[in-house]
């Protein structure tokens, strides 16, 4: 069996236009085409035309899109599905020509490799900044982050009126507070008790 070209269009709203890049993708030569309207927020298998076009690849094959991003909801997915394509023997090019896996030849498992590495340096360092700075604000008395905590007075109040007999619907509607930090407040409480 000869190798195929599979092509896969995404757009993110139904106001954009899916049809430009399916006909983009068939004038590059794709044999076959799968297009979805689906938000970047999806994630993968709530992607079903993006399955189905993966799912179909065969050793040999090339799959073929707009741009990288239609493949990924994020640089490391992205990453991980050319790793993946990569080690199926599956080709991968893009009409914006960044990445062509077949034109590059052995090239392209280095290619792979060093954007893998960069995105592993990357994840590094963005973790060292992340704790450089909590420990930063740490030492001076800064926030880290996370929801305020409650202050005493508003939580006296929420158990005040609970002991009034007001339910916690009661209390959410005199306090203006949500009904899971209500219900700690009471259960902290009684967890004390």
């Amino acid at each position: 069996m000869s190798s195929r070209t599979i092509g896969y269009a995404r757009v993110s709203t139904s106001h954009q236009d899916v049809e430009s890049q399916v006909a983009a993708l068939k004038e590059a030569g794709c044999d076959l085409v799968f297009s979805e309207v689906v938000s970047t927020r999806k994630k993968e298998k709530d992607r079903p035309q993006l399955q189905a076009a993966l799912n179909c690849l065969i050793e040999g094959d090339e799959l073929v899109c707009h741009s990288l991003s239609r493949v990924g909801r994020t640089q490391v997915e992205v990453i991980n599905r050319l790793h993946d394509l990569q080690e199926n023997k599956v080709h991968v090019r893009t009409l914006d020509g960044l990445i062509s896996t077949r034109a590059l030849g052995k090239m392209a498992p280095i290619l792979v490799g060093l954007l893998t590495g960069l995105n592993e340096v990357e994840r590094e360092l963005i973790r060292e900044r992340t704790l450089e700075s909590i420990e930063h604000r740490r030492k001076n008395g800064l926030s880290i982050g996370g929801r305020p905590r409650t202050s005493k007075q508003r939580e006296q109040l929420v158990l005040d009126l609970r002991d009034q007999g007001d339910s916690y619907r009661q209390i959410r509607d005199k306090t203006s507070m949500g009904y899971h930090t209500i219900r700690r407040i009471i259960l902290d409480r009684e967890a004390a008790a």
